[in-house]
């Protein structure tokens, strides 16, 4: 492929901004403490970062993560976001899906305002829960009423694509708590809602209370239930199924996360951040002041930033792209297949494909396989099955 073609090709990108108010109980992502002081050094090693590993390439989705964003000064996140929307350009509206995450407590007015100044266009709220027990055992800072207040702030400001994260299998919650977190986020009226069962992540403060007996996991046949509960109230009400745990309004699936679940290319910046592109995936240390440091030296830090590199072979490539692929509802579509791999994904997988039709975990369907209503509720033992 000649420069001029690899030029063309569309991106998304990922910026990791690690700082929170508190570190939340189940959380894994790399995040610490705000560190007021220091973020006006993150966001100059971030620029920097960004200038030096900038592929020049067309820019499909941002998406602003952590952390929590919007814990950032104003000034700060002006700082980071600014830059971005003049490498975007002047894009027809709605032509980059342009998205932030943000803390239902930290999502103030002029926050808001800011962002929709600054191009964003999707705003991806942390709700997790609409009950204040439960977000006591995930140590989340809001409660219920800053859901609401953040949702009205973010349709003045003027989003009109807004996403709550909801988490379910949470220890104490109840078939009866679950529908009704679900219920009163429908009432929103979000354009998407991501529901994500509760795992216990090694390293974190909610297993270490797990295995001090402080907290009970979510008994599982409890948990295959809400999952259930939940894809038929949202298909219900007009949200479209379309990966393992996420829901849209027709026309608002996630662009960017679609970019992962298909493993196509993006550009991740900032502390731990992963970037894949032209074959290889790279880690950022996970290290905000090393991080800073490197970079604040004023020049490329190369391998003192990256701390894992990975080569993806085409026959890997093929394999992880299946295995995403099966996250989404329409599941391994053969023809996106072969143009995204140049591998046929019938004759490559055909026994894992015949083993999990033979078993209802799979379904074949209009030139595709994907899961089934059972598959879904195993999705992680098949997806293995394909790598």
């Amino acid at each position: 492929m000649n420069p001029s073609e690899t030029d063309a090709r569309p991106i998304g990108w990922y910026v990791h901004l690690p700082y929170c108010t508190t570190k939340c109980g189940y959380c894994d992502f790399y995040s610490l403490p705000t560190r007021p002081e220091k973020i006006p050094e993150l966001v100059t090693a971030i620029q920097r970062e960004a200038d030096a590993r900038d592929p020049h390439r067309p820019i499909r989705t941002v998406f602003i993560g952590g952390g929590t964003p919007t814990v950032l000064p104003a000034e700060a996140l002006r700082a980071v976001l600014e830059p971005i929307r003049r490498r975007l350009g002047e894009p027809d509206a709605g032509a980059v899906e342009f998205t932030c995450e943000a803390n239902p407590s930290s999502a103030d007015e002029l926050k808001l305002d800011l962002l929709r100044e600054l191009g964003v266009n999707r705003l991806s709220l942390g709700a997790q829960s609409f009950n204040p027990d439960e977000l006591r055992v995930l140590e989340r800072i809001h409660d219920p009423a800053h859901i609401t207040e953040a949702v009205r702030l973010a349709r003045r400001a003027g989003f009109d694509n807004v996403n709550l994260d909801l988490i379910f299998a949470v220890p104490g919650q109840t078939r009866r708590s679950w529908l009704d977190s679900l219920n009163r986020a429908m009432d929103l009226a979000p354009e998407h809602i991501a529901c994500y069962a509760l795992t216990f992540e090694e390293g974190t403060a909610l297993t270490k209370q797990k295995r001090m007996n402080l907290v009970r996991p979510c008994d599982e046949e409890l948990e295959a239930e809400l999952f259930e509960s939940t894809i038929d109230h949202l298909t219900a009400a007009g949200y479209e199924h379309y990966e393992i745990s996420n829901f849209a309004r027709p026309g608002r699936r996630c662009r960017h996360n679609l970019i992962y679940w298909n493993n196509e290319e993006y550009l991740g910046l900032g502390p731990s951040a992963v970037s894949y592109l032209d074959g290889v995936r790279t880690k950022n240390i996970a290290d905000v002041f090393r991080f800073t440091a490197a970079w604040l030296n004023g020049d490329d830090p190369g391998d003192r930033v990256v701390v894992e590199r990975e080569f993806l072979d085409p026959p890997h490539r093929a394999r992880e792209t299946a295995f995403q692929m099966l996250r989404l509802i329409e599941g391994i579509r053969f023809d996106d297949f072969r143009r995204a791999t140049g591998y046929d994904a019938p004759a490559l997988f055909s026994e894992p494909i015949e083993r999990n039709v033979r078993t209802g975990l799979l379904e074949r369907r209009d030139g595709s396989v994907r899961l089934t209503r059972s598959g879904l509720l195993l999705a992680n033992r098949v997806m293995q099955d394909f790598l």
